[in-house]
C-alpha cells in the first residue's frame, strides 16, 4: 500500500499512531454538540436555528461548518414543503389535559412534579436520561439512564422518586405528549400512586420549560465540558452532577439562590 501511494513505512507508523490534532478533536467536540441540539429539539431545528442555540450556550460555531456536519450525516430538519408527516392514529390515546399551564411553582413539596426525556451523544452512540423533578424545590427526585428511549426508562425514573419521596395522592405529574408518556405501563404507575395526570400542548415545549432549562444546564456546566467516551463514566458524572451538586450544592435562582436541599430545610 505504502508502495502504491508513494509514501514511505515509517512514515506511515507515524501517522496512524499519531494522536488526533487539536483542531480535530475540537471538531469532534461541535460535532457532537451539533447533533445533541439537533436530537432535542427533535430534528425541528435546521443549521441557522442549531447556530442561535449553540452560540446561546457559549458554543462558538458558524453556519457553514453546523450544515456541513448536517450534510456529513446526511441529516435535515423537519422543515419545507418537501416534508409531509401524517399523525397515526395512537398519537392522542392516553392524552391527558394540561393541568400544569405552565405554573412551575409549588406551595409545599410533592405537589407538582414535571418529568422528561433528554438526548446525550456518546462517542459513537445515544443516551437517553429520563428526569423527575419536583417543581416545589427545582430538586431531581428520580432519574434513569439507558441506551434506548423507552417506558422502561421513564418507569424507572417515576419509581425512584415515588420511592424516595412517598407522595400523597392528588400529586400533579406533568409530562410532553411523548409515546412514553402515554404508555398503558408508565400510566399505570401513576394511576396506582394516586398521582393525577399533566399534559403539555401538542408541539409546546415551554410548557415543561422547567425541565428544559435544567437539561440545557447538564449539557452546559456537564456534558459538553467532560465530552464522556464510556457509559460508565457518563453514569458517574451524572450521578455526581444531580446527586451531589445540583441537588445539594448549586445555587438556582428560581428559589432566592440556594440549593435545592436548602431550600427545602429553611421552607421545613
Amino acid at each position: 500500500m505504502c508502495r502504491v501511494l508513494e509514501v514511505s513505512a515509517s512514515g506511515f507508523y507515524r501517522w496512524r499512531g499519531r494522536k488526533p490534532s487539536r483542531s480535530s478533536v475540537k471538531h469532534e467536540q461541535l460535532e457532537r454538540q451539533v447533533l445533541d441540539s439537533y436530537a432535542r429539539y427533535k430534528a425541528r431545528y435546521g443549521a441557522p436555528r442549531l447556530v442561535k442555540e449553540l452560540n446561546a450556550l457559549g458554543v462558538n460555531c458558524c453556519l457553514n461548518i453546523v450544515a456541513s456536519i448536517l450534510k456529513a450525516r446526511g441529516i435535515r430538519a423537519r422543515n419545507g414543503k418537501a416534508f409531509r408527516y401524517s399523525p397515526r392514529t395512537e398519537a392522542m390515546t392516553n392524552v391527558a389535559d394540561n393541568l400544569l399551564k405552565r405554573r412551575f411553582d409549588a406551595e409545599k413539596p410533592n405537589e407538582r412534579w414535571t418529568p422528561d426525556i433528554t438526548y446525550i451523544w456518546l462517542k459513537d452512540k445515544w443516551l437517553y436520561l429520563a428526569t423527575v423533578m419536583d417543581l416545589y424545590s427545582r430538586a431531581i427526585v428520580g432519574w434513569s439512564l439507558d441506551t434506548s428511549m423507552t417506558e422502561q426508562l421513564i418507569t424507572q425514573a417515576l419509581r425512584m422518586a415515588l420511592a424516595r419521596r412517598q407522595p400523597q395522592a392528588g400529586l400533579i405529574v406533568h409530562s410532553d405528549r411523548g409515546v412514553q408518556y402515554r404508555s398503558t405501563a408508565y400510566q399505570d404507575v401513576l394511576m396506582n400512586a394516586g398521582c393525577v395526570p399533566s399534559m403539555s400542548r401538542k408541539g409546546n415545549c415551554w410548557d415543561n420549560a422547567a425541565m428544559e432549562a435544567f437539561f440545557s444546564r447538564l449539557k452546559v456546566e456537564l456534558i459538553y465540558a467532560e465530552n464522556y467516551d464510556s457509559i460508565e463514566r457518563a453514569k458517574s458524572g451524572i450521578f455526581e452532577y444531580i446527586e451531589i451538586f445540583y441537588n445539594r450544592v448549586r445555587r438556582h435562582s428560581a428559589i432566592g439562590y440556594v440549593s435545592p436541599a436548602e431550600f427545602e430545610r429553611k421552607c421545613a
